[in-house]
């Protein structure tokens, strides 16, 4: 999420915030206490500050899963491209629990959806049945994955 969000929701994001962004990003359960020794900030007041951005809706605090070592054997990139205003079908989509990603983009198509599915049958029902009827839907393209090579929420704040 950009700054300017977080500032429009009453967070600041200086260096501390961005410090204990990266210390949770390296490990998501660092007790408050750790980070606040790295930071230089009490326990109480990383508590605050991690409270805020998460209310800010900065950032979450999750569990991240390889989708295949819990029963999804199948992912798919998606590039859809509509006609009229995308942002009803961005919305649509996202409404869809198999749907994790959905980016409203430029350029060769208008949306980018990831979907996780349990196999081939189910993510034909859903380009199928379920993308593909969405009225303002005029075509899709699959990008099935083969295989996951590399997959890390540890960008960073730069």
């Amino acid at each position: 999420m950009s700054e300017q969000l977080g500032r429009s929701q009453g967070v600041v994001m200086d260096a501390l915030s961005k410090a204990i962004i990266e210390q949770l990003q390296q490990d998501g359960r660092r007790p408050y206490a750790s980070i606040g020794k790295a930071v230089g900030l009490s326990e109480a007041a990383v508590r605050q500050r991690v409270q805020k951005l998460i209310d800010a809706g900065v950032m979450q605090i999750v569990a991240v899963t390889d989708p295949l070592t819990i029963g999804f054997k199948r992912q798919a990139m998606i590039g859809i491209r509509c006609a009229g205003d995308v942002e009803p079908v961005a919305d649509e989509l996202a409404a869809m629990p198999e749907v994790d990603y959905v980016v409203i983009t430029a350029g060769s198509f208008d949306l980018i959806v990831e979907v996780v599915c349990e196999d081939d049958d189910q993510l034909l029902e859903i380009i199928s049945k379920r993308i593909r009827a969405i009225p303002e839907v005029s075509s899709t393209e699959s990008f099935v994955y083969l295989r996951l090579r590399k997959q890390t929420y540890s960008w960073g704040t730069r």
